[in-house]
C-alpha cells in the first residue's frame, strides 16, 4: 500500500491538474456532504502555519466551481451556501485561512496578520486543489474581510490566474466603519507604528451574534470557539494590514474580471440588540461598500439586498433567497453553469 501511495503522489506531482487525488481528505465537522484537507504553509513570524480546504463531496459534474473565503472572526460553516452552489451545477470549495477555524493551531494568536499578502498562499493552495480536481473555470466569493482579501488578491495576481472568471463580494470590508477622526487620523497613525502586537479593543457587544445564533434571535448554529460571540481585540499589525489593503484598492484596484458587489440596503448601529439588527448590516457602512466597491474594476454589478444582514446569506430565508437568486443569475451570465 505504501508503494501505491508513493506512485500516486508522484503522478500527482507530474500531472498536477489531473484527476489523480493524492491528498488525504478527512470527514469534516459539517457532516457527510463535506470533507477537508489541511495544507502546511511556510512558517511565519509566529511559527508553524496551515490553511484548510473544505470541499463538497457531491460527484463532479463539470469543470466549473466556486471558492468561498470567510470574513474576520469567522470560518466556513455556511453549508446551505455550499449545497446551493452544488445544486446549481458547480463544484464547491471553501478555505479556512491561517489562524482561523479549522486551521487554528495551539499557541497561535487568533486571526493575527501583518500583511494581507500572507493570505495569498492560502488562496493559491485552494485554487491548486480545485485545479487538481479538474476544475478549469472558477468564481471567487468572499465575505467581509474575505471580500477585501480576494479583491486585494485579484488586484495583485489576476494575470497569473486565468481560471478565475469572476468575483462575488458579500458585504466586502473596503473601509473602516469608524468616525471621520478615527478613520482619517488615528488609523493612519496606528498603521505606521513599529509595534505590531499592541492590542486594540473592539468593544464587548454581541448584538451581531445575537442576530445570527439560534440561542438568541437568529437561525444558525456554529462553533462559538471559532466564531466568537464578541469580536476579540485586534492588533496594530492587523490594523496596518487592513488599512494598506484598503488604500491600495481605493486607488489601484484595476480588477479585470466581472465583479458582483452585494450589500444590505442599510446599516444598523447600537451595541444592544434590537429587532433592527435582524434587518440590516450591523458591522459595516453600506454606503462605503458601495462607494469603494464601484471603484474595484470596470465590470462591477451592484446589488442591494433589502433587509440583508452583514453576511447576506445568513439573513432570514426570504432575504437570502433573493441574494442567492442574484448570485446565480450573475454566474449564469458568465456561462459558469454550462457543462
Amino acid at each position: 500500500m505504501k508503494a501505491v501511495k508513493k506512485i500516486t503522489i508522484a503522478l500527482a506531482a507530474m500531472f498536477p491538474f489531473s484527476d489523480v487525488d493524492a491528498r488525504e481528505w478527512q470527514p469534516d465537522v459539517l457532516g457527510e456532504s463535506y470533507e477537508m484537507t489541511r495544507i502546511e504553509q511556510p512558517d511565519d513570524y509566529s511559527g508553524k502555519v496551515r490553511s484548510t480546504v473544505i470541499r463538497h463531496t457531491t460527484e463532479k459534474k463539470g469543470d466549473k466551481a466556486l471558492l468561498y473565503v470567510h470574513g474576520y472572526n469567522d470560518y466556513f460553516f455556511q453549508s446551505e451556501l455550499g449545497d446551493s452552489v452544488v445544486s446549481h451545477g458547480l463544484g464547491f470549495y471553501a478555505v479556512d485561512l491561517r489562524k482561523y477555524g479549522r486551521s487554528l493551531m495551539d499557541g497561535q494568536n487568533r486571526f493575527e496578520v501583518r500583511s494581507l499578502k500572507e493570505y495569498f498562499a492560502d488562496v493559491d493552495s485552494a485554487l491548486n486543489v480545485m485545479k487538481e480536481d479538474g476544475y478549469r473555470e472558477i468564481v471567487l466569493m468572499g465575505h467581509s474581510t474575505g471580500g477585501l482579501i480576494l479583491s486585494y488578491y485579484m488586484s495583485n495576481n489576476q494575470d497569473q490566474h486565468p481560471e478565475v472568471r469572476g468575483l462575488v463580494l458579500n458585504s466586502p470590508f473596503l473601509d473602516m466603519n469608524l468616525s471621520k477622526f478615527l478613520e482619517k487620523v488615528m488609523v493612519p497613525v496606528v498603521s505606521v507604528l513599529p509595534f505590531k502586537n499592541i492590542k486594540i479593543s473592539q468593544g464587548d457587544s454581541n448584538a451581531y451574534a445575537q442576530s445570527l445564533l439560534k440561542d438568541y434571535h437568529g437561525e444558525w448554529s456554529y462553533d462559538t470557539s471559532w466564531k466568537l460571540e464578541v469580536s476579540p481585540d485586534v492588533t496594530t499589525g492587523w490594523v496596518r494590514a487592513i488599512h494598506k489593503g484598503q488604500k491600495h484598492l481605493w486607488k489601484h484596484a484595476g480588477i479585470k474580471v466581472p465583479i458582483l458587489l452585494m450589500h444590505s440596503d442599510k446599516s444598523v448601529y447600537g451595541d444592544e440588540w434590537s429587532p433592527a439588527h435582524n434587518s440590516g448590516d450591523a458591522v459595516l457602512d453600506v454606503d462605503d461598500i458601495s462607494k469603494y466597491g464601484r471603484r474595484l474594476g470596470d465590470k462591477v454589478t451592484e446589488v442591494t439586498v433589502t433587509d440583508g444582514l452583514h453576511d447576506l446569506i445568513l439573513s432570514r430565508r426570504d432575504v437570502r433567497e433573493k441574494a442567492y437568486a442574484s448570485i446565480f443569475e450573475w454566474i449564469d451570465s458568465l456561462g459558469m453553469s454550462e457543462d
